[in-house]
């Protein structure tokens, strides 16, 4: 009627509604007969959860829908995956068919780059550094350790350096990080009871000049709870749970608010670094929250065969030619 008044076309009229024009002329046909366009189909369990879901991917709108479900079970709503689909995609609040595409791909290159992954929490660690340009304090970096296993964020340090001290720093925030978790030194939790040896932890790095440093060096040597090794020169995905992290830290937090200035930086990160161990479910661990992974974990000596315990450098494939830091000189 109001297209006949306008004298439009048909062809025009469904373009500005963004409708096919061949379902417009079906929904005519039917209309002419006497049958007009079927309306929409009652959904009382979606309609029901739907102010909680759209509620939690307000709050959390980096997530998925798969998250959101997770989230909303835990809250006592029995809500399953695809119904938690269908409420935000009516809402329009649906990520694109591609977000997981490459955290995927990703993953099979982590796993692609073990002999045997590991089974237990402190058994590998990942440690780089990232940049992060503010508005008025130039550009900072933010290095931190994370949990390859439980997918923890052991503390992140923020400077305007990327040098072997902070390399250091980053190191001890973690340690100390882990110690608080554990309610004891690293180095008891590393001991094996039967034999009494430290089982050290892999701390896997890329080949940056920080890492390289003699300085670097000697501080590991003086840790017998930590070993170095380096990736494959051009081989990132070697180290590419930490890359990921620093990843979702960007896309998800950093990306959606203003940092002006160091300090700023440092709060933000350090704030969404509770989110990510405490609150975000990770698909990576089975849809479960780093921290409820690594608090309820066995300790990574009662997990670890021997040949393991002897030399971590075996986590890595030998095709990869990682390379173990020789002692200073």
């Amino acid at each position: 009627m109001f297209r006949r008044r306008a004298g439009m076309a048909t062809s025009r009229f469904t373009t500005l509604l963004a409708i096919p024009e061949r379902s417009y002329r079906r929904w005519q046909r039917r209309a002419r007969f006497g049958y007009p366009p079927r309306g929409r189909w009652p959904t009382p369990t979606q309609d029901q959860i739907e102010m909680v879901v759209v509620e939690l991917a307000d709050r959390w709108p980096a997530w998925g829908h798969r998250r959101i479900a997770v989230l909303a079970r835990a809250d006592g709503h029995p809500v399953r995956d695809a119904t938690a689909l269908r409420a935000l995609r009516r809402t329009g609040r649906v990520l694109a068919p591609n977000y997981t595409c490459e955290r995927r791909d990703l993953s099979a290159a982590r796993r692609a780059a073990f002999v045997v992954p590991p089974a237990g929490r402190n058994e590998v660690w990942q440690l780089d550094f990232t940049e992060w340009e503010t508005t008025m304090g130039g550009t900072w970096r933010v290095a931190g350790c994370t949990d390859y296993w439980a997918k923890a964020e052991l503390g992140w340090h923020v400077s305007m350096t990327q040098n072997h001290d902070d390399a250091i720093a980053a190191i001890d925030l973690a340690v100390e990080d882990a110690e608080r978790l554990l309610g004891c030194t690293l180095a008891e939790d590393l001991t094996d009871p039967s034999t009494g040896e430290i089982r050290p932890i892999a701390l896997v790095t890329d080949n940056g000049p920080a890492f390289k440093a003699h300085g670097f060096e000697r501080y590991i040597t003086s840790r017998p709870e930590l070993i170095h090794i380096r990736t494959r020169c051009t081989s990132p995905q070697q180290n590419g749970v930490r890359e990921r992290g620093f990843g979702t830290l960007k896309y998800e937090h950093l990306d959606r608010v203003d940092i002006p200035d160091g300090p700023t930086l440092y709060a933000e990160a350090e704030a969404y670094r509770e989110i990510l161990n405490w609150i975000r479910p990770h698909q990576a661990i089975g849809m479960k929250r780093p921290m409820d992974l690594n608090l309820h974990a066995p300790t990574g000596a009662t997990n670890t065969n021997t040949t393991r315990a002897r030399n971590p450098a075996t986590f890595l494939k030998r095709d990869t030619r990682a390379q173990q830091t020789p002692p200073p000189t």
